[in-house]
């Protein structure tokens, strides 16, 4: 059974940054066992959106809006994967979810994605 726990959501002031974590549990990173892992948003009253995704060779990929304020990566020494979140605006409040693919292969599809934790909620004050 995979589990994946997030961490370091909170409450942040427009501009400031935040670090999120994924630890994943379950079975091991390797090149198709969660060789893609990716994050994930959900604000009230809309649709989950993609964020980042990396893959097992460190592909990455980004939602338009995010690209330059937001950074994933991965260690799969520690099956773990990080959300480093810059220049934050009140549109980003969301609670953000991190998603496992069973593939090597990068994707910014939901419906791709295998396992997810449960979420962890950021917001960014105005």
């Amino acid at each position: 059974q995979v589990q994946l726990v997030e961490s370091g959501g909170g409450l942040v002031e427009a501009g400031g940054s935040l670090r999120l974590s994924c630890a994943a549990s379950g079975r091991t990173f390797s090149t198709y066992d969660m060789g893609c892992m990716g994050w994930f948003r959900q604000a009230p009253g809309k649709e989950r959106e993609f964020v980042a995704a990396v893959t097992w060779n460190d592909n990455t990929y980004y939602a338009d809006s995010m690209k330059g304020r937001f950074t994933i990566s991965r260690n799969n020494a520690k099956n773990t994967v990080y959300l480093e979140m810059n220049s934050l605006k009140p549109e980003d409040t969301a609670v953000y979810y991190c998603a496992a693919r069973l593939s090597p292969s990068g994707s910014y599809s939901r419906a791709d994605y295998d396992y997810w934790g449960q979420g962890t909620q950021v917001t960014v004050s105005s």
